[in-house]
């Protein structure tokens, strides 16, 4: 637990800087594009597909980031009418779920998908990069979940704060 505690402030710290600079990013290039295809007389061929990108990775390393600040949509009309115990045991079944199905998809899956995009060297057609590199971001946010789950895990202990807890 207190190596999880030092890890976490930095990790989310570097996430949240991470997932902004791609969020600028992304709004330039969106600029660009609308500059370029209603100003300009030639459109932009690149900005579409790099848009594309950047929101697959925004999308799935801010859920990753969401599910651990509990920004997400929770669920706990259930938990609320449980006993203690019960709402507990409840939540911690919750995370277990989300890390095992970040295991079994996110991350075996993900890695899979990685691994074979790259061995048949599939690129992307307008911008010519490995789509290995896209597909790379799933079980990078797999090992987040993880993470993240193994965090909510250690940290549910009280009932009082199982609204924070909701999956």
């Amino acid at each position: 637990m207190k190596t999880l505690s030092g890890i976490i402030p930095t990790l989310n710290k570097a996430l949240r800087v991470l997932l902004a600079t791609m969020m600028a990013l992304l709004v330039l290039n969106v600029t660009w594009q609308v500059i370029t295809r209603f100003v300009l007389p030639h459109p932009s061929s690149f900005t579409e597909e790099l848009a594309r990108f950047f929101l697959i990775w925004i999308s799935l390393l801010g859920s990753a980031y969401a599910f651990h600040t509990h920004s997400h949509l929770g669920f706990d009309y259930l938990t609320k009418k449980m006993q203690s115990n019960a709402a507990v045991t409840t939540a911690k079944l919750g995370y277990v779920l989300v890390i095992l199905f970040a295991v079994g998809v996110l991350v075996i899956g993900g890695v899979n998908l990685t691994y074979i995009t790259f061995l048949l060297k599939q690129e992307s057609p307008v911008l010519g990069i490995p789509m290995g590199y896209v597909y790379l971001v799933v079980p990078i946010s797999g090992c987040l979940f993880i993470l993240y789950g193994v965090w909510g895990l250690l940290e549910v202990k009280d009932p009082s704060n199982l609204r924070e807890h909701a999956l």
